[in-house]
């Protein structure tokens, strides 16, 4: 920080511009992780409860999250896929990057976060494309519902 010296009063003034230019800096760095942390969980998939839940002890190192609508439409990435036939190409880029970090398709954990009123059938043709490409560890979100 400079200081320099007023000629009309002996006031010394610091220049804050570097300070308001980081502060800058730090806000838009904080947007935009939080925004990478967002891309995975879609907000109107409203997980269904479970009394028997347990919440993970640990994250799994490689992950790929997908997101299952009523209408059997999968949010995975930020793209939306409007029928679970069409998803052998990402999953297959995904587990090809998975591989490029020398994680082994058997260690990709899948976690399904499926809305409440979605027909059973529909997670079971997920899970099913899913194994079809070659992943094997599934795992299905759902909200602890707390005993009363």
């Amino acid at each position: 920080m400079r200081f320099r010296k007023d000629n009309q009063s002996e006031i010394m003034e610091g220049d804050l511009t570097p300070m308001i230019d980081v502060t800058f800096l730090l806000i838009a760095f904080f947007m935009v992780l939080i925004n990478f942390t967002e891309v995975d969980r879609a907000e109107e998939i409203l997980l269904p409860k479970s009394r028997l839940a347990i919440p993970p002890t640990v994250r799994p190192d490689y992950q790929i999250i997908l997101n299952l609508d009523v209408n059997g439409v999968v949010k995975f990435g930020g793209q939306q896929f409007d029928a679970i036939d069409l998803l052998d190409s990402a999953l297959e880029r995904e587990k090809s990057a998975a591989q490029i970090e020398n994680v082994q398709p058997r260690d990709i954990s899948v976690i399904i976060r499926s809305h409440q009123d979605t027909p059973t059938g529909l997670v079971q043709k997920l899970i099913n494309k899913c194994q079809q490409v070659g992943l094997e560890n599934f795992s299905l979100r759902v909200k602890e519902k707390i005993n009363q």
